[in-house]
């Protein structure tokens, strides 16, 4: 499912379990209130909804990435106490409270709310002498000899193996105590969020145009690439703060932020025109409809990119502004979806949009896009491959 679905998914639970009966008592007994596991790709905006989800429902939310503790931090420190079993004194090694324990306690103490969450993020990527805890922890809510307090639900959240090797794999005993939520990139829904969040609109742009570079995980020859919705959110704050120095962004620094050097590459250069649009040729202008002269003359001796890009704009504005009159035309249904299942499937493999154009006596022609050279080069080279 997508993080919208599963930010759902999530309030709901957390919202049964919170539900108490006439009598005070929580209606779902805590032993069944599974812990929430939360399974998918980095980056994709995991820990922002957990955060959301505090927000909105006004209860607490206490924040941990487990990898970056030790066995003591989350268990306790040992030490020993005296104790007589049996008119006989003993030494017994005991825990001071776990760190993590202590922190939900003092956000009690802090908020005077009760109830929350408690959110350890990195779960399945523990080192070998934590694994035993966090097994401990989901399946009797507690680290060591500390339990976590009533009212306080358990989410956890981890990466499948094919995007960590420190991946440790759950055992039956433990999946069976947790609702597990498998979750995966959806640009459309993250979409809605970019706009409210106010992302670039470089970034937005860009993305529209090339949906397939907005989430990219692969391995070559010179290791792991990537880009992630991550990326693209810090990469926005960054060119705003850019921007407010009178600085420009160039590939090495968006290759900081999008670790696959071809999208880096190819959004550097996107955005060198999107800001040379908005100086060069009042792209504000265009979208009210209005072409300066002096704009004009400086498409006139723009590049053939140049030229292309601006006056795609043109048309668009003129769409929006006088939209073409529809043709009606026959439909069969049947064919119709045979021929987009056919651009669908297509569209998969070349990693851009394509489009089938039908003519008379079963002829036609299939348009591929391309959005840049290295587009180009790519697909040629994915061809030259099949042949």
């Amino acid at each position: 499912m997508n993080i919208k679905r599963a930010k759902n998914e999530i309030k709901d639970a957390i919202e049964a379990y919170l539900l108490k009966d006439e009598y005070g008592n929580y209606l779902i007994p805590e032993i069944r209130q599974r812990p929430l596991l939360l399974m998918g790709p980095p980056g994709i905006g995991k820990t922002q909804i957990m955060e959301q989800i505090a927000r909105e429902t006004k209860i607490n939310l206490v924040s941990y990435t487990i990898t970056h503790h030790t066995r003591q931090s989350a268990v306790g420190l040992p030490f020993i106490k005296e104790k007589v079993y049996d008119n006989k004194a003993y030494s017994v090694t005991e825990y001071t409270m776990s760190e993590i324990i202590a922190s939900v306690y003092e956000q009690i103490e802090k908020t005077g709310i009760k109830e929350g969450i408690l959110f350890i993020d990195e779960i399945n990527c523990v080192s070998e002498t934590l694994a035993p805890t966090m097994l401990q922890f989901l399946q009797c809510k507690t680290f060591g000899n500390q339990a976590v307090p009533k009212g306080w639900v358990i989410v956890a959240a981890g990466n499948p193996p094919e995007y960590n090797k420190s991946v440790r794999e759950f055992d039956v005993v433990t999946l069976d105590r947790i609702r597990r939520i498998d979750v995966e990139e959806d640009f459309q829904v993250w979409k809605e969020y970019a706009y409210q969040a106010g992302i670039h609109p470089a970034i937005l742009a860009y993305l529209e145009i090339h949906k397939q570079n907005f989430y990219r995980m692969e391995t070559s020859v010179d290791g792991r690439l990537f880009v992630t919705a991550r990326g693209w959110e810090d990469l926005s704050q960054f060119l705003y703060a850019y921007e407010r120095l009178g600085k420009r962004a160039d590939r090495e620094v968006i290759g900081q932020y999008l670790q696959y050097w071809k999208i880096a590459k190819d959004f550097a250069n996107y955005l060198e025109l999107f800001e040379k649009y908005k100086t060069d040729y009042q792209i504000e202008a265009v979208l009210e409809g209005r072409f300066e002269k002096f704009a004009v003359d400086k498409l006139k001796i723009a590049s053939f990119d140049e030229k292309l890009s601006v006056r795609e704009t043109e048309k668009l504005v003129k769409n929006l502004v006088s939209p073409a009159k529809k043709v009606k035309t026959e439909k069969n249904t049947a064919e119709d979806a045979i021929y987009e299942s056919l651009e669908e499937k297509m569209k998969g493999i070349t990693g851009t949009r394509v489009f089938i154009h039908r003519k008379k006596n079963n002829k036609g022609k299939i348009e591929i896009e391309y959005y840049s050279r290295d587009d180009l080069d790519r697909i040629i080279d994915l061809f030259e491959s099949i042949g």
